[in-house]
């Protein structure tokens, strides 16, 4: 199995997820929950991380964290294979825990820091394990809006100074910001994830691939970010897509009937994965004009805002196009 890839820089944000190997259950009892917080306090001191936000299911956990050096994987490395040694000594059980290697995403801050912490903090209601996210014991929710104290390796002042001035003010807002959502209905951040490592806007993404996929990285200084994935061509999206809608290709790449969804979906996928221009993309859809690529992109945006069907459809295929 290829190791997941990682950009890793000083100052970066990331979300952090493991899971329990066969999805078992990775915290047991109360103090196995302590006992991960010992580790995770021992990698803020040791590996200068920051924790920001923090939920501990059942079977996985969620990190929302800040490096002040490019020493991700050596601190979750690190956290892992802690917590794993301490679980399988006092079980007496061999083996792993953890389902593969830990997973990660590069988060742009501010605005999308603020949606994901939300929505790691709304975790245990979605999963019914609370019904109130401040009610919850294992997450930092209830210490950003001031319920309980928060630990001492808890980083919250960062992501509360962008809902207010004063702490009140922020915690206030925050508070607002998380509880005001219905649970059920707050998107997934993961579907806009680029790549399946890239949570940010596409001036951000640009960044990350320039900055860091150049030829002197790709000649060996950073070896593992050889692995990212190529822009798509719109063949191998207009493929998935007639899989999807079982589809002949030209009734997909030919113009021709309105309401056509599958077509509009593949354009879509088409300009947000493969970085052809708009012109281009409409000699290949049809011959068309870049204005009607830029429609028919827009209305999949839109629709698929309030269509449920549609959404999922969309997260299947970009699942199958991005292998994640």
């Amino acid at each position: 199995m290829a190791r997941p890839l990682r950009v890793e820089y000083a100052g970066a944000f990331y979300h952090v997820m493991n899971r329990g190997n066969r999805s078992e259950d990775i915290f047991l009892s109360p103090y196995d929950r302590e006992k991960f917080f010992d580790y995770l306090a021992t990698i803020v001191e040791r590996f200068s991380i920051k924790v920001h936000t923090y939920c501990l299911m059942t079977n996985h956990y969620h990190l929302l964290v800040e490096t002040a050096q490019p020493n991700l994987s050596a601190a979750i490395k690190w956290l892992n294979g802690s917590y794993a040694t301490y679980t399988n000594t006092k079980r007496q059980k061999w083996g792993h825990l953890f389902q593969g290697r830990f997973k990660s995403i590069l988060v742009q801050a501010d605005e999308y820091l603020k949606h994901l912490s939300r929505y790691i903090h709304l975790n245990p209601v979605r999963a019914k394990l609370s019904a109130h996210p401040s009610e919850y014991p294992w997450s930092s929710y209830s210490a950003y809006i001031g319920k309980t104290q928060p630990p001492e390796w808890l980083e919250t002042k960062w992501l509360l100074s962008c809902f207010g001035k004063s702490q009140k003010e922020s915690r206030d807002n925050y508070k607002l910001f998380v509880e005001g959502a219905d649970a059920m209905a707050v998107k997934n951040p993961f579907e806009d994830v680029t790549g399946g490592l890239i949570l940010g806007d596409p001036d951000f993404v640009e960044w990350v691939k320039k900055t860091f996929l150049t030829e002197k990285n790709e000649s060996g200084e950073l070896p593992q970010l050889k692995r990212l994935k190529p822009k798509l061509t719109p063949e191998a999206i207009v493929e998935e897509v007639c899989r999807e809608f079982r589809a002949e290709t030209d009734k997909v790449i030919g113009k021709g009937a309105k309401l056509n969804v599958a077509r509009d979906l593949a354009i879509y996928l088409s300009k947000q994965y493969g970085g052809e221009t708009c012109k281009a993309l409409g000699e290949y859809y049809g011959q068309v004009s870049g204005a009607a690529i830029t429609m028919a992109y827009n209305r999949i945006q839109t629709a698929i805002l309030s269509d449920k069907g549609l959404k999922r459809r969309l997260s299947r295929i970009q699942k199958r196009i991005l292998n994640i």
